[in-house]
């Protein structure tokens, strides 16, 4: 069960890492007001377009991945040793 966890971790740290970067290049309007979760700017660039895109990938990656390595497939492993 340490892999799984060690799995999900790195998932949590890497894909947060990533998420966090892009929100602050993105999303943060100034130092004293809504940071990381301000609205995404109209006017991008492609580029910029793509960015959004690949956070909000890498958020539902994170869900995901954390819920699959942390909760999913330690409760398979213990059902299949039950039965």
């Amino acid at each position: 069960m340490a892999d799984e966890f060690i799995k999900g971790l790195g998932v949590l740290t890497g894909g947060g890492l990533l998420w966090m970067v892009l929100s602050g290049w993105y999303t943060t309007a100034g130092f004293e007001s809504t940071q990381l979760l301000a609205e995404v700017p109209t006017e991008l660039g492609t580029y910029g377009q793509a960015a959004i895109v690949l956070r909000e990938a890498l958020f539902w990656f994170v869900v995901l991945g954390v819920v699959a390595f942390w909760v999913v497939i330690p409760a398979f492993q213990q059902l299949r040793q039950a039965s």
